[in-house]
């Protein structure tokens, strides 16, 4: 498939780690999606229901990241690909789940976990 959405750089505050400090303080996660599908019934008809609705989408994954906690981003990663997938039209989706403010006592610019996955 070489139709893509692309939606990156989507901002919202979590409560995941496996500090406890992580849990009582939270932190800005930053998330980075790709969705693959055929885009060509979009472009024919030019109507959203043909296609992804990214904005609605957007809520869906802040929902997950503002929600419940877990303590590893590869699992807030896996439950946003859930999100992706349950997409009807979505044949693949990449997530990146960025961590700026990780728990890391050295400087650095970004921990981030990428996964994909098919139907």
């Amino acid at each position: 498939m070489t139709d893509r959405i692309e939606l990156t750089g989507l901002r919202a505050r979590g409560r995941h780690g496996v500090y406890d400090f992580e849990r009582a303080n939270g932190q800005e996660f930053v998330i980075d999606t790709v969705l693959e599908l055929d885009l060509a019934p979009a472009a024919r008809s030019d109507r959203v229901t043909d296609t992804v609705h990214y904005g609605e989408l957007a809520e869906r994954l802040v929902a997950v990241v503002t929600g419940e906690p877990v303590d590893l981003i590869e699992t807030l990663a896996d439950r946003l690909l859930a999100v992706c997938l349950a997409e009807p039209l979505v044949s693949a989706a990449t997530v990146t789940v960025h961590k700026p403010e990780a728990p890391i006592p050295h400087t650095f610019a970004d921990v981030a976990v990428t996964m994909r996955r098919t139907r």
